[in-house]
């Protein structure tokens, strides 16, 4: 479970010791990922101060859940709106973020209903694996979670991964979920590969997908996509140009 602690760029226990090349280089960029959004912290709130398609998609959401079910936020941030509009509906979210600044913030949020939400620092590549609980410390975000959640959020949080890797996570995310169990997903449509773009005095990477690439990587990692909307949108303060945000409803097939 989270420190609260600013990332350090390589930090203990991160490196098990027995990780090839490639998983090296993942944690080393990883890692800049995490230091940037320590540094931007609540920032980013101000730069996206809108946030109604996303409220509306996890409306949605809890129309679909019971009294109580769990739910992975995953790339939880500042925990607006998501986590707070979650705890405050009463269910039992476990939110995980990479970056301890983000996870500092958004325990304020996630203290608003019956059930307190848990945090956990990861690198989302690795739930659903060995990973999680060798690496983090998280067991129950590993294969001893399978099946464990109802529903998972991610609001552009997969954006930060290169193309290469969303599938995968996907994957694991599903793996995760119970059958039949919801993925509310928010993505930018945008045919990006992982490109470097200026953001509140940081440089981020960007992946993006057109809609109907992102629903066919979605069918591929066996889900079936329910409902889905488009939503331009111009962030505030920021050197990004306006967007297209994609809000998914999807449920595991399988």
């Amino acid at each position: 479970m989270t420190t609260g602690q600013i990332s350090d760029p390589f930090p203990v226990g991160e490196d098990a010791g027995d990780d090839g090349p490639d998983v090296r280089r993942r944690r080393a960029a990883r890692a800049l990922q995490a230091v940037a959004f320590d540094t931007i912290g609540a920032g980013y709130g101000e730069a996206f101060p809108a946030k109604d398609g996303q409220l509306e998609c996890g409306r949605r959401l809890l129309a679909a859940l019971e009294p109580g079910a769990r739910v992975l936020d995953v790339g939880c941030g500042t925990g607006e709106p998501t986590l707070r509009q979650l705890t405050s509906a009463g269910l039992r979210v476990t939110a995980v973020d990479l970056s301890d600044v983000m996870l500092t913030l958004a325990r304020r949020a996630g203290d608003t209903g019956p059930f307190p939400a848990e945090f956990h620092r990861i690198d989302l590549y690795d739930l659903a694996t060995e990973r999680a609980g060798r690496v983090w410390g998280a067991p129950g975000l590993g294969p001893a979670g399978h099946g464990s959640f109802a529903a998972v959020t991610a609001f552009f949080s997969l954006i930060l991964l290169p193309q290469d890797e969303i599938p995968t996570v996907l994957v694991r995310l599903r793996e995760l979920l119970r059958p039949g169990g919801l993925l509310a997903l928010g993505m930018v449509e945008a045919d990006l590969d992982h490109v470097p773009l200026p953001f509140l005095g940081r440089e981020l990477r960007i992946s993006g997908y057109l809609r109907e690439d992102l629903e066919r990587v979605l069918v591929d990692a066996g889900f079936a996509v329910e409902d889905r909307s488009g939503h331009p949108y111009a962030p505030a303060s920021t050197t990004l140009p306006p967007e297209e945000q994609l809000f998914l409803r999807c449920r595991r097939v399988g």
